[in-house]
């Protein structure tokens, strides 16, 4: 299994010397998310940095537990992010840099203690990959429908440690899967703005900032600064 790039996490690697290991195999003082779109090249590198960069903003290296990633179902390997999706980044403030897109892989599913998809039909892939993704995989929207369902007070604090507290988030929804079911199937997709003009670009990154707030509020117990 080959490590992460570096630079594609908040954290940067786990160390050596940890011998007590989650039920994936990784450091109990890492996390890793992992967005998953089609060709790891606007969706999926648009929200990997946004999470990214909103974790910094709320816990600075207190978030380096949290390794964030991406990859792509048909990914584009090698390629760089399109031209609109580093414009996105830029109107937040994120950083676009040195990003290669990837294609999904079982290790990745294999590593990743939360998987958060474009789509449905993504999450489908990840799960029919196997290595037991059903109760940690969920489209980026789903996740956000059940995480505002869930009260912050039944969390671990993040004295805790904050990978103590997205472990128990991830719990927690899956935990709430099939009662808070979408009002339709559109309302868990996020469409695909590839070849789209920027204002489009736009309006994706507008939906996965929305989507994202509560879920990065929830990981890290920070709310947005106003």
């Amino acid at each position: 299994m080959t490590a992460p790039e570096t630079g594609r996490g908040i954290g940067n690697g786990e160390s050596a010397a940890e011998i007590t290991t989650t039920f994936v195999g990784l450091p109990r003082d890492s996390f890793r998310i992992l967005h998953v779109s089609t060709g790891n090249v606007c969706r999926s590198p648009i929200t990997e940095r946004l999470t990214r960069h909103f974790v910094r903003e709320r816990l600075g290296i207190l978030g380096g537990g949290l390794i964030v990633e991406s990859a792509g179902t048909w990914g584009h390997e090698g390629a760089p992010m399109e031209s609109h999706a580093e414009t996105v980044l830029a109107d937040f403030g994120a950083d676009a840099s040195g990003f290669t897109g990837r294609e999904l892989l079982d290790e990745h599913v294999i590593r990743a203690d939360l998987v958060l998809t474009a789509t449905r039909d993504h999450r489908a892939q990840v799960i029919s990959m196997g290595h037991s993704a059903g109760l940690r995989t969920f489209t980026l929207k789903e996740f956000t429908r059940l995480v505002k369902a869930i009260d912050p007070a039944t969390l671990p604090s993040l004295e805790e440690g904050v990978v103590v507290r997205a472990r128990a988030l991830v719990r927690a929804a899956a935990a709430l899967r099939g009662w808070l079911l979408a009002p339709n199937a559109e309302a868990d997709e996020v469409y695909d703005p590839y070849g789209a003009p920027l204002t489009f670009f736009r309006s994706i990154g507008d939906e996965i900032h929305l989507a994202l707030d509560p879920v990065v509020t929830a990981l890290t117990g920070v709310p947005a600064r106003a």
